[in-house]
């Protein structure tokens, strides 16, 4: 989640935030010269700063507004069960807590949701406060709080902010946190009260890096201005249904009923989706012009800070559950690690509420994983249920292209008026700057606004005949589910009382947005899935891929997916269910487009291969054979290409030398391997040679040039007929990836010898490469001599690990202040197992390098037999508090896989408690 701004994300705020300017360098230096100068005075104002915002987590605290006293009990990593009688007196003891470990986090992010950075961090992030402007997450949230919330949840959430609001009762800035004191040198910002919209909004947040499709639509238009349609299909091949299975298969839709129900029944389709839509007017291809367009439009989104993932890219998670019938405690285990960016401190914050006594007074007894700045428990258990969450990556957002004409826009043949909204942006040290947002009659926000350039090119944009004259140009407006107020907070609540499953399904029928996979498992031996979620349904000839003509009506959304038929499966014949971002639900049983991408199931099958193995040989699965699970680093785009490798005739002994390290290699990724190291940059020079050089430059990776032909890249490049193009992408968003999308590509046509993709031009230093073999052996030459540079030429020194590093950054000043700072606030690197589509997702980009990018952000395996034999551990640590011993005290073992145990019974609880903090009223 400038400075990035929240706990969550691997990027930067904004690129053009990445330089504070020079006045607040020096004065920053100037705070690391007195932290660490040998003047006694400097000396102990550093230390007497870095302890100050430590909690207090012993003896007792007087909190004005609690009706009773309320038990803080932390075990040996800062983890705090809380203790109360009342369900307000449990959620305000929550944001009192979560406040003492990450206000900083917390105030960061909601400067974020509301698009108010600048005032933290000053000019450097008025472009993204203004495209956060634009979007309104705030204004939705409160709208949400207003008229969608139910009277107990907003009852909960202004008790959480009474909580926070204790917390920070009298405290100067540099009582609250490190980062504080060292921002007090360069501004007067001084920490406002928590609102209850806050953490509504943070919602909103967690939807923009979840929202499905919106990267792959617009890089399948910038595509176009260097690829034809077949080899876009290509490049986004279907899912092979065949080969990976879907999420649920014991159920379908029931075109009587308009149901989706489990078990028999026949499908005729009687959903309005299509899925073969192209969008923009049914064209293959984008208008003229548009790319340019899109390409600017990404880098703006690109800016945007992240809230959980990679801005959208690469998002994942693994979540499956075992029925007691194949487990050694005969009841169901429950397995949940979602792949989010590595953050400082980790997105997720373990903590257990628990009532005294449970009655209608306090009805809760939960413990799992939540976000600092929001109430209650998004993942974990009660006492009587388990569930875990994957993105399920459902298409919940359309671009449409506007006509604009004068004042308005054009719609079947009508001038429309915007809407229209003043915004005035205040920033730190600097002149206010005020904004006018345009939306259209569906809500929908011009993005384009916010660039210069794409007014510009708007301006020069063409399209087919049918479309209307370019006049002043098209602008960009975004359609999102997230967008319109919903009652997603409502879903977090009564998840963490459900006690059974229809009291799970009706929980999920809240959780309108993000669309997440739900898995559960209950005390009695009941395992079950749900897909939830706020899911719009399109004209025929519309799938959503690609963008839509806004001036036309027949591209508006005609509704959305009933909650009855929404996929689900309860208690399947197979004894289990795995989620792990693959197709729902088979495209014949199921009428809906969900969407066309996808991930390609390579985690899933693989999941479920380690499952049936288990079964079928007879054996009884335990919790750490779901750990281990968890761990699993085979690669299997190596296990497809690896033979082919190992038959090509090397004539350089030097890369002969490399390509025997892939000689009874078993495929796996582990740290030390040296093995994986090579395969991996030799996947990395494949992917590069076969696909990456033909790509339009606004997907390639910035700063790296090509002499490219001006219409076809698979030929021989002839220096009188080629331009120099640079691409223009960050490195871990660029393409191709290497992901399972590419494991599909490539798996289409491996045996296909004289594929035109296997054709590369000649070089200053290479021949061309004019069929697979010849592009193998160049790839495997190329990835020999990277490891030199990277490695050294002694090949007993390698290893993937040395490659595959992570690195912890504190998300604010870690990544945009002096080094010495830096230094003080950041950890690592960790050498990492693990890779790209792997059970064990410590992923990287092909495009950028082998960097580790996101990561199981936790690990849990919920025993639903006894709940205290739980496993759990967070990427980080509980506390945000650079020097605290709970800052990253859980990532040594977070990267050996190991996994803490999770108290859950006041027994297990009192025997591993550590510090008990009474609070009062």
């Amino acid at each position: 989640m400038p400075p990035n701004t929240t706990a969550s994300s691997g990027q930067k705020p904004g690129k053009s935030g990445r330089k504070k300017g020079r006045k607040a360098r020096l004065v920053l230096i100037v705070l690391v010269l007195a932290l660490f100068g040998g003047v006694a005075y400097g000396g102990y104002w550093g230390v007497s700063t870095v302890r100050a915002s430590f909690p207090q987590t012993k003896g007792s605290l007087t909190l004005d507004g609690l009706s009773g006293p309320v038990d803080v009990k932390r075990d040996g990593n800062g983890i705090p069960q809380i203790y109360a009688s009342s369900d307000e007196d449990l959620f305000m003891a929550q944001g009192y807590v979560q406040a003492q470990d990450r206000f900083y986090e917390m105030d960061v992010r909601r400067h974020m949701t509301s698009g108010r950075l600048s005032e933290m961090f000053g000019s450097s992030q008025v472009k993204n406060d203004e495209f956060l402007r634009t979007m309104g997450w705030d204004r939705v949230a409160k709208e949400e709080y207003d008229t969608k919330l139910s009277p107990s949840t907003k009852k909960y959430l202004q008790a959480y902010a009474k909580g926070v609001n204790a917390y920070l009762r009298g405290k100067d800035g540099k009582d609250i946190s490190l980062e504080y004191a060292a921002l007090g040198f360069t501004n007067d910002y001084k920490p406002q009260e928590w609102t209850p919209v806050d953490s509504v909004a943070w919602l909103k947040a967690m939807a923009w890096d979840l929202r499905g499709n919106m990267q792959e639509e617009i890089d399948r238009s910038l595509m176009t201005s260097r690829l034809g349609p077949k080899q876009i299909a290509d490049l986004y091949p279907e899912y092979p249904y065949s080969r990976n299975k879907t999420i649920t298969q014991e159920g379908q839709y029931d075109s009587v009923t308009g149901s989706y129900v489990q078990g028999g029944s026949t499908t005729s389709g009687s959903g309005t989706q299509s899925t073969s839509g192209t969008g923009l007017a049914g064209n293959a291809t984008a208008p003229n012009g548009l790319q340019s367009q899109l390409s600017k439009l990404y880098n703006v989104l690109d800016n945007v800070p992240t809230a959980v993932g990679v801005n959208g890219n690469g998002i994942g998670s693994n979540s499956w559950v075992v029925a007691g019938k194949y487990t050694i405690t005969n009841k169901p285990l429950l397995a949940n690690d979602p792949h989010l960016s590595a953050s400082l401190p980790s997105v997720w914050y373990q903590m257990g509420l628990h009532c005294t006594s449970v009655s209608s007074k306090c009805q809760y007894d939960v413990s799992g994983y939540t976000f600092a700045g929001m109430p209650g428990v998004v993942i974990g258990h009660n006492q009587d249920i388990a569930w875990g969450m994957t993105n399920s990556g459902v298409d919940v957002t359309d671009l449409y292209l506007e006509k604009i004409t004068g004042e308005g826009y054009e719609y079947d043949g009508k001038v429309l008026p915007f809407t229209t909204r003043k915004e005035t942006i205040k920033v730190a040290g600097g002149a206010n700057k005020t904004i006018v947002v345009r939306e259209t009659k569906d809500g929908m926000p011009l993005l384009s606004d916010r660039d210069d350039e794409l007014v510009k090119v708007g301006k020069k944009a063409t399209v087919d005949s049918g479309a209307p004259d370019r006049g002043d140009g098209y602008a960009i407006a975004l359609r999102w589910t997230a967008l319109d107020p919903g009652n997603s907070m409502d879903a977090v609540f009564q998840l963490d009382k459900a006690s059974n499953w229809s009291e799970f399904r009706k929980a999920a029928a809240s959780f309108d947005v993000p669309s997440q996979n739900l898995i559960y498992a209950d005390t009695n031996d009941n395992i079950g899935y749900q897909l939830p979620g706020k899911i719009p349904t399109r004209s025929k000839g519309d799938d959503g891929s690609l963008p839509s003509p806004g001036w036309d009506s027949k591209y508006t959304w005609t509704g959305y997916i009933k909650q009855s038929e929404l996929p689900y499966e309860y208690n399947p014949k197979r004894g289990y269910i795995v989620t792990a971002n693959q197709a729902v639900v088979d495209k014949d049983k199921y009428p809906y487009t969900l969407t066309t991408d996808w991930g390609y199931g390579t985690r899933s099958q693989r999941i479920t291969d380690l499952i049936e193995a288990k079964i079928k040989g007879g054996g009884k699965i335990s919790t750490d054979d779901m750990r281990q699970m968890q761990l699993d680093d085979s690669s299997e785009i190596a296990k497809l290409i690896v033979p082919k490798l190992l038959k090509i005739d090397v004539a350089d002994k030097n890369v002969r030398e490399a390509q025997k390290l892939l000689e009874g290699w078993d495929y796996t990724q582990d740290a030390d391997s040296a093995a994986a190291a090579y395969f991996n940059a030799t996947w990395r020079n494949i992917l590069k040679l076969a696909f990456g050089n033909k790509l339009p430059k606004e997907l390639r990776v910035k700063g790296q040039c090509l002499n490219v032909a001006p219409v076809d890249t698979t030929g021989p490049a002839d220096e009188n007929q080629t331009v120099r193009e640079c691409g223009q992408r960050e490195a871990d968003q660029a393409q191709p990836d290497g992901g399972d999308r590419w494991f599909e590509v490539v798996r289409k046509i491996i045996d296909d010898q004289n594929n035109d993709w296997w054709k590369a031009p000649k070089t200053r230093l290479d021949d061309a490469a004019g069929n697979r073999d010849q592009l193998f052996a160049r790839a495997m030459k190329d990835a020999r001599w990277e490891l030199t540079a990277k490695l050294g030429k002694d090949m007993d020194t390698w290893s993937w690990g040395r490659l595959h590093r992570l690195f912890l950054k504190n998300q604010t000043m870690g990544t945009d202040g002096p080094g010495v700072l830096q230094y003080m606030l950041n950890r690592g690197p960790w050498k990492l197992s693990g890779g790209e589509a792997t059970v064990n997702a410590t992923g990287w980009n092909a495009a950028g390098g082998y960097g580790v990018v996101w990561v199981p952000s936790m690990r849990m395996v919920v025993n639903l037999d006894d709940f205290d034999k739980s496993k759990w551990i967070n990427l980080s640590g509980a506390s945000g508090h650079a020097y605290s011993a709970h800052y990253t005290d859980q990532t040594d073992k977070w990267a050996k896989g190991e996994l803490l145990p999770w108290s859950f019974s006041d027994k297990a609880v009192d025997k591993s408690t550590s510090d008990t903090l009474v609070l009062k009223p």
